[in-house]
């Protein structure tokens, strides 16, 4: 591989349901890093699960830890990892997310989200009466924060994890 690497981690951004976590773990197989993902960190610092931390001391205190967790994630070097949904919601964190990383924004349409995460009953902020709408609401709110913190985006709407991975490997090793 004549990879041309001057980042230290790669960083996994987008939407719940965009394919972080699966793409991210192909991808760290493929480059040979190691896959982080953050919520799992998240969950393991605070000793319960997100939509427990959302419920008890609510989004902010979530975003605090968040932001705690991806500064430690910044500081270290050989990792793919798979940042939350909502990182880029708080300004200090886009800084922490470019520091030396690659920053690669995986996109995915509203519907496709849906699909992907409309049975999972972890997702806090689709706990509301229409979540398809919500989706789109946040999607639009944060988009411009997704698209400003990236360094790539790609989109992942009709792949398969290994397709977006295959994708962005080929890009790294063309640049």
């Amino acid at each position: 591989m004549n990879m041309k690497k001057n980042w230290k981690n790669l960083m996994l951004i987008g939407f719940m349901g965009a394919g972080k976590t699966f793409t991210g773990r192909e991808l760290a197989r493929l480059l040979g890093m190691r896959f982080v993902d953050m919520d799992d960190e998240i969950v393991k610092r605070a000793g319960m699960a997100i939509s427990e931390i959302f419920a008890r001391y609510g989004e902010e205190h979530f975003r605090d830890i968040e932001t705690e967790v991806l500064k430690e994630l910044s500081d270290a070097s050989g990792l793919v990892v798979g940042c939350g949904g909502g990182v880029v919601v708080k300004d200090r964190n886009v800084p922490l997310l470019k520091d030396s990383n690659m920053v690669v924004f995986l996109k995915a349409s509203p519907e496709v989200i849906y699909q992907r995460v409309k049975d999972d009953d972890s997702r806090p902020l689709l706990k509301v009466d229409d979540p398809m709408q919500r989706i789109r609401d946040l999607l639009e709110a944060r988009m411009a924060r997704y698209i400003g913190a990236a360094d790539l985006v790609v989109d992942t709407d009709g792949k398969s994890p290994l397709e977006v991975a295959e994708e962005i490997y080929k890009i790294l090793e063309d640049c």
